[in-house]
């Protein structure tokens, strides 16, 4: 059994779908835990549906204890998963977990990556600069907002009278898409 933790910010759409990937394809991989710095967020939700184990945590634990760390450790999930979470990783976790810890960016990096550059902020940069094409990124997490080797890019096209709401439901469709394969394939082709 493949063990993943994953991390949110938001509404969870990825976690659900990568959850309901491994669910539904009878797959030797559970989730093990889903954490997220927002008390608010959708995903908390989710994963009450999903019965899956999400839990909160706040700047502090995150920064300056080991609680997550440690948790982290106590768990030795097979791969860490940043699924629309906003929090620069700790450098601790990430000399703990190397080449164990991916992101999904909503671009085609190193284009439009960064501090700030998710979601629609993306979108918009990507509409304002005329760009022909966008898509997604998986990358393996290193110190740098989104500057760690890339495993896996997907393109779709990007039209003049496109909106920012159209470009983002362009890579949200990727994301469902590929995310949880690209996750299928670290875990088990390595």
């Amino acid at each position: 059994m493949k063990k993943i933790v994953l991390f949110a910010s938001g509404s969870g759409s990825n976690v659900e779908n990568i959850v309901r990937y491994f669910q539904e394809n009878n797959s030797s991989v559970i989730a093990s835990v889903v954490l997220t710095n927002k008390s608010d967020a959708k995903v908390i939700d989710r994963c009450n549906r999903l019965n899956i184990s999400c839990l909160y945590f706040n700047k502090n634990a995150f920064y300056k204890t080991n609680v997550i760390r440690d948790l982290l450790i106590n768990t030795k999930p097979d791969l860490i998963i940043l699924a629309g979470f906003l929090w620069k990783m700790p450098e601790n976790i990430i000399q703990d977990f190397p080449t164990k810890i991916i992101n999904i960016h909503p671009a085609l990096l190193p284009k439009y990556g960064g501090k700030g550059m998710y979601g629609n902020n993306v979108h918009k940069a990507v509409k304002e600069n005329n760009e022909p094409e966008t898509g997604i990124t998986i990358h393996y997490v290193n110190e740098n907002y989104d500057e760690g080797a890339i495993i896996f890019q997907a393109k779709t096209p990007v039209f003049e009278n496109d909106s920012v709401a159209e470009i983002a439901v362009k890579v949200h469709k990727l994301e469902y898409e590929h995310f949880p394969r690209t996750i299928k394939k670290l875990l088990f082709d390595n």
